[in-house]
C-alpha cells in the first residue's frame, strides 16, 4: 500500500497531499540548494509516481526555475517555505522533507554532491548540541 503523507508551509496557507512512493531521498549539497536552502543541504524526497494534491492554498504557490538549468524551487508566496513541485514536464515530484507534517519511515540514502558542500560543513557530528536556543 502506498504511503499517504501531509504537509504545509510554515503559515499554513498551504496545505498539501502526496500519495505514493518515494524512489530517493537525497541531502544535496550543491550550491544552488545551499542557496535555495539557506542551510548546508537540501533534503528532498524523489519519486517518478507518488502524485501530490494541493488540499489549501494552491493559488499561494509560487514556482521559480533557473534558466538553462534542472534546477527550481516552489514556495509559499507569503512566508517563503519551500512546497513539493513538479519536475521534467511533470514526470518527477520533488517533496522537501522538511515540509511534511507527517513522519517518514524512509532516512536518506545519500549525501549528494558533496564536492560542492560549504567550507564549514564538516565534522558537523563534534559541534555541540542542544534541546533550545543556548543563552
Amino acid at each position: 500500500m502506498a504511503d499517504r503523507l501531509t504537509g504545509s508551509c510554515l503559515c499554513g496557507s498551504v496545505r498539501f497531499e502526496i500519495e505514493g512512493d518515494f524512489e530517493g531521498f537525497f541531502l544535496c549539497h550543491c550550491s544552488r540548494c545551499r542557496k535555495d536552502t539557506g542551510s548546508a543541504h537540501a533534503a528532498s524526497l524523489f519519486s517518478t509516481t507518488a502524485r501530490l494534491t494541493w488540499l489549501s492554498g494552491k493559488d499561494n504557490v509560487q514556482v521559480f526555475d533557473l534558466p538553462d538549468t534542472r534546477h527550481g524551487k516552489a514556495f509559499c508566496a507569503s512566508c517563503g517555505s519551500a512546497l513539493p513541485r513538479h519536475q521534467m514536464n511533470g514526470q518527477r515530484l520533488i517533496v522537501p522533507a522538511g515540509s511534511l507534517d507527517t513522519p517518514i519511515a524512509i532516512r536518506p540514502d545519500a549525501h549528494i554532491f558533496c564536492a560542492d558542500r560549504a567550507s564549514w560543513d564538516e565534522d558537523l557530528g563534534t559541534v555541540m548540541h542542544f534541546d533550545h536556543l543556548p543563552g
